[in-house]
Formats: C-alpha cells, sequence, structure tokens
C-alpha cells in the first residue's frame, strides 16, 4: 500500500500513471469521486502490493532498508541493482511487502436515542471485517446496581456474521457525564455491587457479550483503591464464565500524575487484573480546548511508554480518534466549541474552501486553515493515512496488543485499507486468563 501526498498540479490521471494502475482503483479506495478537484497535500493510498520509494540525497540501500522493515539483498534483487553501488537521487526503488504480525483492533459506536441509525449500522457493516472486538457504547449503570442499555439493532448480527467478540462498555455516566457520585456507590456498597455483577454476566449471556469492558471514569482519588477490590471480584466472576474482563485508562505518565481523571486509574493494578486495556489516548486537542493535534504522536509516546513499564504490552490497546476538530480563531477559553468532523469531511472542507493541507511532522497530522463567510478564520486538525500510518508505526515498535476507535459512525475509509496492509486481524480473542 502506497500513501501519497498530492502536489500542486497533479491529477488523478497523472497519479494513476504514476503507479500503474486505473484511476478508479484510487477513487474506489479512497471513496472520492473522479470528478473531484484533488487538494495540494491531500493524503491518498494507492492500493498496490508493496509500495514505491524515491531515493533522497543521502540514502543508501542499507538506510532504506531499514526504514522500510526488509534486507539490503531484498532491495538489490527486486530492483536489479548493485548491493554496493551508488544511488542516484530521484531513483524509484520498489519495496516489497513486509510480513504481518496479529493485531486486536476494537471499535466503540455510540447510537443516540432509542434505535441504532441506518448510518450506523452501515459503518459497523463495513468495518466488522476488520474488527476484533464491536463495543456499543454503553450500558450505564444505575444507582440500584441495575443497567440500563443502549440499542443494539442488528449489530449483534453483523458481529455474529464477522466472528466479531461483542464488547459490554459498562459505565459510571449520569445524564451523559461520568459521576463520581455513581462510583463511589458502586465502589463501596457491597449489596448493591453484587447485583450490578449479576445483572452485568445475567445480560452478557442473554446477549451474546463476550467481553466485559469496564469504563469508569470521574472516580474520586480516595477510590482508587475501591476501584482495584471491585475490578479484582468482578474478573474473578467473569472469568468463571470464560468471558474476558476489560478497563478503559485515562492516559497517564507517571503513577503520581495528578487531576480528577488520573488518580483513581492505577496502572499497574489494572494490568495485573483485566485481561487487556485501552487507553484513551486522544484529546488533547478537544472541543473546548486551544486548536492543536487530537492525538500528537509525541505525548501519545509518552503515555505508552509509561504504561508499558506498568504492565505488559500484549495487554495495552492504543486508543485512536476517527475524527477531528475545527476552531474558529482566534481562540478564546471558554468559547465556542470547535465542531468535530470526519476526514473525509475534512477533505471535503479543505476542496470547497480551496486550502492547502499542511503535515506537521513533529505531531504526525495534517492541519488547514481557511477563512468562511463571515471572514472568520479556522483551523482544521484531522486525521489523514500519513497519521494513521505513524501510529500503526509506533503500535509495532513498542509490540502493543492493538489499537482502539473511537468511534464508527466517521468515515475514514483508508484506515480500514491500511489495518489491512500492516496486520492480521485477530478475530477470536484467547480465553479468559490465557491473554
Amino acid at each position: 500500500m502506497q500513501i501519497h501526498v498530492v502536489e500542486s498540479g497533479q491529477s488523478l490521471f497523472r497519479i494513476a500513471q504514476t503507479y500503474d494502475i486505473p484511476v478508479s482503483d484510487i477513487t474506489e479506495a479512497n471513496e472520492i469521486s473522479p470528478a473531484d478537484t484533488l487538494v495540494v497535500g491531500q493524503a491518498l493510498v494507492i492500493p498496490i502490493v508493496g509500495r514505491y520509494y524515491w531515493v533522497q540525497p543521502g540514502d543508501t540501500l542499507t538506510s532504506i532498508a531499514q526504514r522500510f522493515g526488509t534486507t539490503v539483498a531484498t532491495l538489490a534483487s527486486v530492483n536489479r541493482l548493485d548491493p554496493g553501488g551508488i544511488l542516484s537521487v530521484g531513483l524509484r526503488l520498489y519495496i516489497p511487502p513486509v510480513p504481518k504480525r496479529s493485531a486486536e483492533i476494537n471499535a466503540y459506536i455510540e447510537p443516540r436515542g432509542t434505535t441504532v441509525s441506518a448510518a450506523l449500522i452501515q459503518s459497523a457493516r463495513e468495518a466488522a471485517p476488520h474488527l476484533t472486538y464491536l463495543a456499543p457504547f454503553s450500558f450505564r449503570i444505575n444507582r440500584d446496581g441495575t443497567l440500563t442499555a443502549p440499542p443494539l439493532g442488528n449489530l449483534r448480527t453483523i458481529a455474529e456474521q464477522n466472528n466479531v467478540t461483542l464488547m459490554m462498555v459498562v459505565t459510571n455516566l449520569e445524564e451523559d457525564q461520568f459521576s463520581a457520585e455513581l462510583g463511589r456507590i458502586i465502589l463501596t456498597d457491597e449489596q448493591i455491587q453484587n447485583r450490578l455483577l449479576d445483572t452485568i454476566i445475567e445480560t452478557a449471556n442473554r446477549l451474546n457479550f463476550r467481553d466485559i469492558h469496564f469504563d469508569i471514569e470521574h472516580l474520586r482519588p480516595e477510590d482508587r483503591a475501591a476501584y482495584n477490590r471491585f475490578l479484582r471480584k468482578a474478573a474473578a466472576r467473569i472469568h468463571q464464565q470464560g468471558f474476558l474482563m476489560s478497563t478503559a485508562l485515562a492516559p497517564k505518565t507517571s503513577a503520581t500524575q495528578v487531576g480528577e481523571w488520573y488518580e483513581a486509574h492505577d496502572y499497574k493494578a489494572h494490568g495485573e487484573i483485566a485481561d487487556f486495556v485501552v487507553i484513551m489516548t486522544y484529546e488533547w486537542g478537544y472541543s473546548g480546548g486551544p486548536p492543536m493535534a487530537v492525538s500528537p504522536i509525541g505525548p501519545v509516546r509518552d503515555v505508552l511508554e509509561y504504561a508499558i513499564s506498568e504492565m505488559p504490552a500484549s495487554k495495552i490497546m492504543m486508543g485512536q480518534n476517527l475524527y477531528g476538530y475545527d476552531w474558529t480563531l482566534p481562540y478564546v477559553p471558554g468559547g465556542p466549541y470547535a465542531r468535530a468532523l470526519s476526514p473525509q469531511q475534512a477533505i471535503a472542507l479543505a476542496r470547497t474552501r480551496n486550502a492547502r493541507i499542511e503535515y506537521d511532522t513533529e505531531a504526525q497530522a495534517p492541519f488547514f486553515r481557511y477563512w468562511d463567510d463571515n471572514r472568520k478564520e479556522h483551523i482544521v486538525w484531522f486525521e489523514d493515512a500519513r497519521s494513521i500510518q505513524a501510529k500503526f508505526n509506533l503500535l509495532k515498535e513498542l509490540g502493543l496488543r492493538g489499537i482502539s476507535y473511537w468511534k464508527l459512525g466517521l468515515s475514514f475509509p483508508q484506515n480500514w485499507l491500511l489495518i489491512d496492509d500492516n496486520f492480521n486481524v485477530v478475530k477470536r480473542p484467547a480465553a479468559a486468563g490465557q491473554s
């Protein structure tokens, strides 16, 4: 799979000629119309086996082989080169595909209201072949230990048809906010706690969920030990059923990190108790905050490197956003929230506003600026094939279990193609206690 960044004056026809494939292959892979004008700086995925690389000043076969995870002998053989020869700048080299490693892939899906919309069903159907887990968000804990379920529609059927494990996301949400008080009740009242676990197990058996995923957030710092005790108790009961148990964790960089979202999340304990964890490595750039990349690679790496110091890398799923934000400038704290948009919507907006897409190599994220009809300047940070590939490279470098997406319903066709290009998606997770 090739990632091609559009340059000024390039057309789909010329790009297709460069890679010797039909224009339709490119438009279908990127879900664009042949009639659409390409945006300068737009990243396209080119659906070919392997990829091409054009030699840059200072390159050697050794440095290129190291960059792409192959060998000098392989590059020399497939390109009919002298292994000890000097490379000409601009020479096109073919880089053959390297063996893929296995990875688990999760995606949350958030039905709103009382039904699952047709658009969400379609999004789940398209993503399911690339998923290990599908996670309807969420089963909300009530103060008496019962649960309020989300609408499921035919998500269960889609999961079954694609050998996808249903993940039962259990949250302490009240009125769409994570509730510390609800958390306190569940973690300190044993009778209510037991009723909750009974309800979870009955519901999971009835609806065919096979991973119980606790996303309990915004807890009081003093409830940290109580949360750990609850998870140990829950794990024992859940594993008796043959189910997996996983948790969601706020993005921390140390065990002593302070803040209402962090202190009750004990990485070391979760790593010991849970079969795996999802670390929410996104929302550095968020709707109410200053403009920046949603999941810049540096802060993401810092969190994950701390995580693997506390638990096995094989238990960690990196969180990844499937969205970006459009901020109105100048940013004013407490001002209007940034508008969320999908990668496909970001490209369409850049096209409409005749904006050039730039790429921040430090954050490993694309962005662009434009002026609206009211003469207000905007900046948009989003995701593209380059930013996702950077995350996949980090996942492989650190030896992580996989990646978890928030959330389906936001169009990003390149992401799913790149998953298949990078990984063999695990379809049947290990039995509980064997992960």
